[in-house]
């Protein structure tokens, strides 16, 4: 057919051909001429092309419009995350500078007080970074600066984490994922703080290699291992290196990745009040307005975290001079993170046994075994938790830490312990800036380590319970307005003013299941009824921590209502 023939009504662009090459239109001369269609823009192709091969689209569209809720304790865990890309921004400058070599030269540098004195390759590059690399020591600064905020935010992030419940189901592997960054961290952070070989430094390396030495059988061949040979050697520096920048900061990577793939998929968690469910989240999209708080976040913590390295001297290792095996820093103390360990070993009692030519040192063993226990219950706790409880249902509102009161109470008991083996830790500098006795510091933290975490378990549980006896008073009788008001028989009282239903809800929203319990150990029948020790052992758990005297019951409704029902019941 000719296409002079063609129906006049199909030569408007509306075939499907014709949309997509833009139409068609009629010449001069009565021929049909296929107008251009009209030009994209170069990121619409890009966007085009992209989408064709990555699917980004469909996936941007699935996940652009997420909504976080508004509450600044989501942002601890952002401190920790921007406080990371930092620490690899800077990371990486360094990495150009530093060379991470164990020979010994002599210094002739910018530094006139260590000229002529003998170090390592290490360190002397560390000087070269620090007073010949323009802007090396505030990279330096900002780097070290932001190693600490990250491992602060990580702890107190896991705490928020812990006293609100947020690590049950569906959360139970992305809490193993943080404190596996957490661990890592705290490897990174000793790995870090060596490479300089200052004397603080390699003070902090014979610390760690003391406590290898210490394991039975096995100490002597690890610590060969390690270093390549004596302590200190000169492999530990080369080695320390890849795994610093290389390794340990990859798997971090992926973990973080992984952690916040794994916040988008099960949704955030939130805090209770009115219109937040287990199956909706109250809050703000992702775009465009979380991505851009997010954005100017980063910024703000980056800023933070220059001014503080601009300001704040840290590790001046100019001041320390080179590591020597035959020299200790005074007042040498390990960054706060490692303050916990350091605690252990230094208020232990210096307990050996001596057997068939061997020595075996308890003194260091025993505190530097306690410390991955000690992590390794913080790292199971929810699963110890889902088990003692029976709870097996998914949880996305969050726990008033109050209404969770052995919780609460078992994790100020830990933060206590650490706090008091911190003191432990620099028990040589409270000594000499506060003109104390070591020994009895020493001592003191000795007989902390035991009666502190279980006075602060035990005043925590009461302060949550008296917070929620406060809670149920204000929902059944109202918030107390201050007014004073004189009764027809001269009394005195004060008026209550009534919550609102939104107020009375969050409140009471929080379920008190009972505890498990075994039931009756005989059937109807008589026959004796099987309970292993497993079973026992989850009946006792669950009866004292989440039995009689560990809650106060929420009011009823009906309680409310025989309250509520006279006209002064404000008053």
């Amino acid at each position: 057919m000719d296409a002079r023939e063609i129906d006049s009504s199909r030569t408007t662009g509306t075939s499907v051909n014709g949309a997509a090459e833009g139409g068609t239109s009629r010449a001069p001369d009565g021929t049909l001429r296929a107008r251009r269609a009209p030009e994209t823009g170069k990121g619409e192709r890009l966007a085009d092309w992209a989408d064709g091969r990555l699917g980004l689209y469909s996936l941007a569209k699935a996940n652009m419009r997420k909504v976080f809720p508004d509450h600044w304790s989501f942002m601890l865990g952002e401190v920790c995350l921007y406080s990371f890309l930092v620490l690899i921004l800077t990371g990486i400058y360094l990495t150009l500078f530093f060379e991470p070599s164990g020979v010994e030269v002599v210094y002739h540098g910018s530094y006139g007080p260590l000229n002529g004195i003998v170090m390592t390759r290490a360190y002397e590059s560390t000087l070269d970074i620090s007073f010949d690399v323009r802007g090396g020591l505030l990279i330096r600064q900002i780097h070290h600066w932001a190693a600490l905020v990250f491992l602060a935010g990580m702890l107190v992030h896991m705490m928020r984490v812990f006293f609100t419940g947020a690590f049950r189901k569906p959360r139970e592997v992305n809490w193993l994922f943080g404190w596996t960054l957490l661990m890592l961290g705290l490897i990174t952070g000793l790995t870090g703080y060596s490479l300089p070989d200052d004397l603080l430094s390699g003070t902090g390396v014979r610390f760690a290699d003391g406590a290898i030495l210490s394991i039975p059988v096995v100490g002597t061949y690890l610590s060969f291992f390690l270093f390549g040979g004596e302590f200190p050697g000169h492999d530990i520096i080369p080695r320390f290196f890849p795994i610093h920048v290389l390794l340990l900061p990859g798997i971090m990577l992926g973990l973080v990745v992984a952690h916040l793939v794994l916040v988008f998929y099960h949704k955030h968690t939130q805090y209770p009040g009115p219109g937040k469910d287990q199956k909706s989240v109250v809050g703000m999209p992702l775009l465009p307005v979380y991505t851009a708080k997010a954005g100017g976040f980063f910024f703000l913590v980056f800023g933070v975290l220059a001014i503080m390295g601009a300001v704040a001297t840290i590790n001046p290792v100019w001041a320390f001079g080179p590591y020597r095996p035959d020299l200790v820093t005074t007042g040498a103390q390990p960054d706060w993170y490692l303050g916990f360990s350091e605690g252990l070993i230094r208020v232990m009692p210096g307990w050996e046994i001596n057997a068939f030519g061997h020595t075996l040192q308890l003194g260091v063993f025993i505190p530097f075994a306690l410390f991955p226990i000690v992590m390794t219950a913080i790292a199971v706790y929810p699963f110890v938790e889902a088990w003692v409880t029976g709870d097996k249902r998914e949880h996305h509102i969050l726990d008033r830490p109050r209404n969770a009161p052995t919780r609460t109470a078992l994790g100020v008991a830990w933060l206590t312990l650490y706090a008091v083996l911190l003191v432990g830790g620099g028990n040589d500098l409270w000594a000499t800036h506060f003109h104390l006795s070591i020994n009895a510091i020493t001592w003191f933290v000795r007989v902390a380590v035991f009666a502190g975490p279980a006075l602060a378990y035990v005043l925590t549980k009461r302060i949550c319970l008296g917070l929620q006896r406060a809670d149920r008073d204000k929902v059944l009788h109202g918030r107390e307005s201050g007014t004073i008001k004189m009764l027809p028989h001269g009394e005195y009282i004060e008026v209550h003013e009534p919550l609102t239903p939104a107020q009375r809800f969050t409140l009471t929203q929080h379920e008190q299941a009972p505890p498990y319990e075994l039931g009756p150990l005989v059937d109807a029948n008589g026959v004796a009824r099987r309970a292993g020790p497993g079973r026992r052992l989850r009946a006792r758990l669950a009866r004292a921590l989440y039995g009689p005297g560990t809650r106060i019951p929420k009011p009823t409704a009906e309680e409310y209502r025989a309250l509520t029902s006279g006209d002064d019941h404000h008053h």
